[in-house]
């Protein structure tokens, strides 16, 4: 049976208009407002996998954080470990029903015979779309400026296909799968995504030059799809040349979409160059189902260390939580959760290890929420 938390909505009205305080009155300026549809402010059950390692301590933060703001979203928890053969068919009735989830890391073993679990969980709910924001903060300083990048990476094919077999002892074969079925629609939801955002360009990474069929059913599949999108500019570059283009001038990049092995080598540098990977939030979506997570490395766990001192950075999943937010339509709560997140990076006072300070989980989640509007 899964434990839900629902969140007090005492005070729920008005929580939603908070009278600003001096230090936060640039940042409180109201835009034109959101109009929701009757019963949008209904409570939203999402299923909560807090999987390995650092895991629950960052799933628990979010929920700190979710509960401070009173924000209409309970949580159906399930303790799932990447050690599993296989996702339990209660936590996937869970997700088929409420059709969002949130999850730390689920570690995936290296070798032998058990697969990971993260790519059961994409297949199963044909999350064919990952994505990844990387983008500077203001306080947390990178080589690189101006670095705002999203990563589109086909989540269903190609290299993770688990398509290996051992032809003779000492010859294992590994099969990549293409087709233009998956080509086109990640590709579309790339250029969709970049028409509903105001982006600008789209790039396709590739490797073209050597596997010229799958790689070529790749770019073909773009290029059609560009064909319709006028106003969008479309690139194309070879992966390795991607690589060394990200990490000498990532600023030239808008919106990637890449193959899956691709996508995930690419949307790790680019959250390496923009500050690391426990800052850039992510997601994973397909025509019916959402699982947000940290946007890169999401078989991260931590270490015992980190586990132990509970000095892990819950960051990059409060950010996928307003990423979550905005995908259920409540963008006033993930405005509130993002701007508070920022206030935190800028002022420099609470950052953990990894951003060159030492803070524990709880001080980082108690900032943010003091930090709340």
């Amino acid at each position: 049976m899964a434990k839900r938390t629902l969140p007090i909505l005492k005070h729920f009205l008005t929580s939603l208009s908070p009278s600003p305080s001096p230090s936060h009155a640039l940042t409180s300026v109201r835009s034109v407002t959101y109009m929701p549809r009757p019963g949008d402010g209904t409570p939203r059950a999402v299923t909560l996998i807090p999987g390995d390692g650092i895991g629950p301590l960052v799933t628990g933060a979010v929920e700190q954080v979710m509960e401070a703001m009173h924000a209409p979203v309970y949580f159906e928890r399930y303790d799932v470990h990447g050690d599993m053969k296989s996702m339990p068919p209660d936590v996937m009735d869970s997700i088929r029903k409420n059709k969002v989830c949130l999850k730390g890391g689920l570690k995936t073993p290296v070798g032998g015979g058990v697969s990971s679990l993260n790519v059961q969980l994409r297949k199963e709910l044909d999350l064919y779309a990952s994505l990844v924001h990387c983008f500077n903060l203001k306080g947390l300083p990178t080589r690189h400026e101006n670095v705002d990048i999203v990563v589109i990476r086909e989540n269903t094919e190609g290299e993770y296909s688990g398509l290996e077999h051992e032809v003779v002892p000492g010859v294992v074969e590994s099969l990549k799968v293409m087709t233009k079925f998956c080509s086109e629609r990640i590709a579309k939801y790339a250029f969709e995504y970049a028409y509903l955002n105001n982006r600008k360009v789209v790039t396709a990474v590739h490797k073209a030059n050597i596997m010229k069929l799958a790689d070529g059913l790749f770019l073909e599949s773009c290029r059609e799809i560009a064909s319709k999108y006028p106003g969008i500019k479309y690139s194309e570059i070879i992966v390795d040349n991607c690589c060394m283009q990200l990490v000498s001038k990532p600023e030239q990049f808008d919106v990637m979409v890449t193959p899956n092995l691709y996508g995930n080598l690419v949307a790790n540098t680019a959250a390496g160059i923009a500050g690391g990977t426990g800052v850039m939030p992510g997601g994973n979506v397909g025509a019916d189902h959402a699982v947000f997570e940290q946007g890169a490395s999401a078989g991260n766990v931590g270490n015992d260390k980190i586990l132990e001192l509970k000095k892990a950075n819950p960051i990059a999943l409060f950010l996928s939580s307003a990423m979550m937010l905005r995908h259920l339509q409540f963008p006033s709560f993930a405005d509130r959760l993002e701007t508070s997140v920022k206030r935190v990076i800028a002022e420099g006072k609470y950052m953990t290890k990894d951003l060159g300070g030492d803070c524990t989980t709880q001080e980082i989640t108690d900032a943010v929420i003091a930090n709340l509007d």
